[in-house]
């Protein structure tokens, strides 16, 4: 089945069943498990409702549920998640470089468009970003993706005195609006360099100096924060051309200021 026709039919889901698709993806992303009651929470649904949803989803082949409840995509699920993983992070890429918002605004009105990208402007707007593999926050944009890129190691086990890269903020982390802001607002974005100045586990916290000076994240947080030791190679952060952001510029609207 050509890459074409599976975006087709990923966008043929309702906007619902496209959001516990990739409320799943997320959930699951780094092994975890999750029911419905837990993506209904998550949704802010009731457990019934996501509980029907996902009876559609398991019909339709794109969801399976183990004894225990748990839920998982199959792989024409995970497939279609990628797909509108990968409209989402495209719409962000957009919002960020060149209308200009802020990490938590642009993911939240992400959430709005990446339903209503056709593969038509899927294709442009890949083609005017530079062809991102990741979100604005360094996750990959699909498996395939992941299977080639380092995973990176968390935060929170960089010890005192090491020097680090951060890599990517996990779509766990994407999920808490408070955390994004406060990243984004000290610079501790994909491809920062960092140093650990003191980690403390009775304090449950780690206090490092980055691009804007001091921070201090809580050691949770920090595990959802994956860095890579050292220096880490340039070529693994994307860039949008020079091209793209200043069509914002030139709009005079949001994106028209520099970028830090």
């Amino acid at each position: 089945m050509s890459s074409m026709h599976r975006r087709h039919e990923a966008q043929a889901l309702t906007a619902a069943a496209q959001e516990y698709l990739l409320t799943l993806r997320v959930m699951t992303g780094e092994g975890a498990r999750a029911t419905a009651a837990q993506v209904g929470r998550q949704l802010g649904v009731t457990t019934q409702a996501a509980s029907e949803m996902f009876r559609r989803l398991i019909a339709d082949g794109l969801v399976v549920q183990a004894d225990g409840r748990e839920l998982s995509l199959t792989a024409a699920g995970r497939t279609a998640a990628d797909a509108i993983f990968r409209r989402h992070a495209l719409a962000e890429w957009l919002l960020i470089e060149v209308v200009g918002l802020g990490w938590a605004e642009s993911d939240e009105e992400a959430g709005r468009l990446q339903g209503a990208i056709s593969p038509r402007i899927e294709a442009q707007l890949d083609e005017l970003l530079g062809h991102p593999e990741t979100c604005p926050h360094g996750n990959p944009i699909d498996a395939e993706t992941a299977r080639r890129r380092p995973a990176g190691v968390p935060l929170s086990t960089i010890e005192a005195g090491q020097r680090a890269t951060i890599y990517r903020i996990t779509e766990q982390a994407e999920e808490d609006a408070a955390l994004l802001s406060y990243l984004e607002a000290r610079a501790l974005t994909p491809g920062a360099a960092i140093s650990v100045l003191a980690r403390s586990e009775s304090l449950d916290s780690l206090t490092l100096d980055g691009p804007r000076g001091r921070a201090t994240l809580g050691l949770r947080p920090a595990s959802l924060v994956r860095v890579i030791p050292g220096e880490a190679d340039p070529a693994l952060f994307h860039r949008v051309p020079s091209s793209a952001r200043s069509r914002g510029r030139a709009s005079g609207g949001p994106g028209a200021g520099p970028r830090p």
